[in-house]
């Protein structure tokens, strides 16, 4: 039997974000390796914002933990945003989500404007 890798995106390309939000929840229950690659992809912004990501863990995909398990810090620009996420600790974690943070600031239109793709990518041990 041949094991296939997790890989999937957790937001869709060319999302286009403008307000606080949550990704669906992604089933990792059938995931054999417990560390992901989270990489945040920006394609597109405004001036003067900024977007912040926290990644949520649950056993149900209802019920969410009240702490996010990591964070990518603050990005402002166009590009791509690696986080190495080790679920190892949460061996009862069966999904997970994003939830994003977004502002705007300056002059201008205070609402922010974000295209962009989250990838969850599971990791083998091999690669560690």
């Amino acid at each position: 039997m041949h094991y296939v890798m997790l890989d999937a995106f957790v937001v869709p390309e060319q999302t286009v974000i403008t307000a606080n939000g949550d990704s669906a929840p992604v089933d990792i229950s059938a995931a054999e390796h417990r560390v992901f690659l989270l990489t945040l992809a920006i394609t597109s912004v405004v001036e003067q914002e900024s977007i912040e990501l926290g990644i949520f863990t649950s056993t149900d995909g209802s019920a969410w933990e009240a702490k996010p398990m990591a964070t990518l810090p603050q990005k402002f620009y166009v590009g791509e945003y690696p986080l190495l996420v080790d679920l190892a600790q949460v061996p009862d974690a069966r999904f997970v989500r994003v939830h994003w943070d977004v502002g705007r600031w300056g002059r201008g239109a205070t609402t922010p404007r974000f295209e962009v793709s989250v990838r969850l990518r599971e990791v083998a041990p091999a690669l560690l």
